[in-house]
């Protein structure tokens, strides 16, 4: 019979870890773009080199891989809300040691390489963590999944279009060096946020090394294999392997239109920077309408259904630019494509929080951050190739046809038609 000590209470039901976790991620992510605006204009600014720029933006690229690589294991180590209050310290520190160093001792270019790597390569962690909670705050507030995903690329979303802006407003005012003293600061606000609304007694606990995946050796064999379980994992579900497949396939074939396709679109078509910004203002614009509506909708939409018609109309809004129309056109092109490709995101962050046990979600978001960042990499690099061979209309032509590949697949893939409705499934402890 068991006693009254052993009887465990379960929490009550409160939606503040939510919204605290919420508010942490949306100003991690304000954070992460003031650093993406702030440091290239700080190296150049203080450098005068676009070398020495481009230089430390391939460092953020390689962090991010690696900590996509490596960074998951760690999350399950640690436990996600760990990870994540350790990962914002860590972060902001990093940042905040490059204004320090510059107004004190003086700051070598290498020094600045290493503190930018460092500092990625610490947030990525963070950023897993936080999407392997949302589960466990959701199910705490008696939220959908389908919506507490939704939320949480809403503020994305926002701090992704709202930080750039607002880096650029203070960059103007204050300059680079006290826009990084402020950057060092959303990392702290958003480190405490998660320490005081997300109670550690609600979050699944940290798996000792020696326990995840049965993994056995040395401390640094131990380690490659808890990484490699999260791999395993992927290729075991043959659902999760095939939306794996799909986003890398995306990651690769479709991605680099935003880094290297539409500057370039910009430049040649209507000679201006500032046309660029309202191409991008669109895919905010859409993406924002989009998990609004998603937020309604989401947890009565047909997933098989959203996910193809969402990698359909991106493919057919490839085939609008190669007509180069008038911007209006094609801004309302990027619109149409984000309202119907941004529902696969909160989708399939739905099924990894369903079908993924919460000891390895950290592992398996770690493996596929790490893939799509790789064949990104790759497709940004042979997409500039393919632009400087045989031009941009040719260009985008091969990637209009090319991406036609992905939601052909999706189509006949037999995982897709044994995907769960909404709400089906369990979400596993």
């Amino acid at each position: 019979m068991a006693t009254l000590s052993n009887v465990q209470t379960p929490p009550r039901r409160s939606r503040t870890p939510l919204v605290a976790l919420l508010g942490a991620d949306g100003i991690s992510q304000t954070g992460n773009m003031l650093t993406l605006v702030a440091v290239p204009w700080f190296v150049l600014e203080s450098t005068g080199s676009a070398a020495l720029t481009g230089i430390t933006a391939a460092a953020e690229t390689v962090a991010v891989a690696t900590a996509g690589l490596l960074g998951g294991a760690l999350v399950d180590r640690l436990g996600p809300r760990r990870t994540s209050i350790v990962g914002d310290l860590a972060s902001g520190a990093t940042v905040a040691v490059i204004p320090l160093l510059d107004q004190t001792i003086g700051l070598a270019f290498w020094q600045l390489l290493v503190l930018v790597f460092l500092g990625t390569l610490l947030d990525i962690p963070g950023w897993a963590a936080r999407r392997s909670l949302y589960a466990t705050v959701a199910r705490l507030g008696d939220v959908g999944l389908e919506r507490a995903n939704a939320s949480a690329m809403m503020v994305n979303r926002a701090a992704g279009l709202a930080g750039p802006l607002l880096a650029g407003v203070l960059i103007a005012v204050v300059g680079p060096t006290t826009v990084l003293w402020i950057d060092a600061a959303t990392f702290l606000v958003s480190a405490g946020l998660v320490a005081v609304g997300v109670p550690a007694r609600i979050t699944p606990p940290a798996v000792p090394s020696d326990a995840v995946g049965g993994v056995s050796g040395s401390r640094a064999g131990r380690y490659l294999g808890e990484v490699a379980e999260g791999f395993r994992f992927i290729r075991n579900d043959r659902l999760v392997a095939t939306l794996v497949l799909s986003f890398a396939l995306g990651s690769l074939l479709a991605e680099p239109l935003w880094s290297v396709v539409f500057p370039v679109y910009a430049n040649e078509v209507f000679g201006s920077a500032v046309d660029l910004g309202v191409i991008f203002a669109a895919l905010a614009v859409g993406s924002l309408l989009s998990n609004a509506g998603f937020f309604v909708w989401g947890p009565r939409l047909p997933r098989r259904a959203a996910i193809i018609v969402g990698f359909t109309v991106r493919v057919m809004t490839f085939w609008v630019l190669v007509a180069m129309p008038p911007l209006g056109i094609i801004f309302a092109a990027i619109v149409v494509n984000a309202v119907f490709f941004e529902p696969t995101n909160p989708i399939w962050m739905t099924i990894v929080h369903e079908r993924v046990p919460e000891a390895m979600r950290g592992r398996v978001l770690g493996a596929y951050l790490s893939l799509s960042y790789a064949t990104r990499s790759v497709g940004v690099l042979v997409y500039g190739l393919l632009l400087e061979r045989i031009g941009l209309r040719e260009t985008l032509i091969v990637m209009a046809s090319v991406n036609a590949v992905v939601p052909l697949m999706l189509w006949l893939a037999p995982a897709l038609r044994t995907m769960p409705a909404p709400g089906a499934s369990a979400v596993p402890r």
